[in-house]
Parts: structure tokens; sequence; C-alpha cells
């Protein structure tokens, strides 16, 4: 009885420590899959960012000229001064 028993004790170090070490590559595997989803997302949110910035100057540009335009058409010509 006492041998069965040795067995049993000595499979489950066995089994355990090979359990240990799979959960390890799982949790490095996790990681890996994580961090690049974490990178990948950040990438995605700064070129979202820096693309809106941009449409942002842009439309600015757009309306100070289209502004500049107006206030320069509204300005009476020296011609009509006279």
């Amino acid at each position: 009885m006492t041998i069965s028993f040795v067995k049993i004790v000595a499979f489950f170090v066995i089994f355990s420590t090979g359990l240990l070490s799979s959960c390890a590559e799982f949790k490095e595997a996790g990681r890996t899959i994580g961090h690049t989803a974490r990178n990948v997302t950040r990438e995605i949110g700064h070129g979202t960012r820096d693309a809106a910035k941009e449409i942002g100057h842009g439309t600015r540009r757009v309306v100070n000229s289209i502004g500049q335009e107006t206030n320069d058409a509204a300005k009476p010509s020296p011609d009509d001064e006279q």
C-alpha cells in the first residue's frame, strides 16, 4: 500500500511540474498577445489623432482664407471713394 502511495505522490509531483511549466508558456503567450494588441491600438489611436489634427488645421486655413477674401471683397475699392 505504501508503494502505491509513493507512486501517486511521485506522479502528482511530476504532473504538477509539467502543469506549472505549461502555465508559464500560456502566460508568456498571453502577455505577448496583450502587448501586441496594446501597441497596435496605441498606433491606431495616434494615427487617428494626427489625422484629425491635420484635418482641423486644413479646415482652419480654408475658413481663414475664405474670411480674408470676404473681408477684401467687402472693402470699397479706392476708385469708389472718389
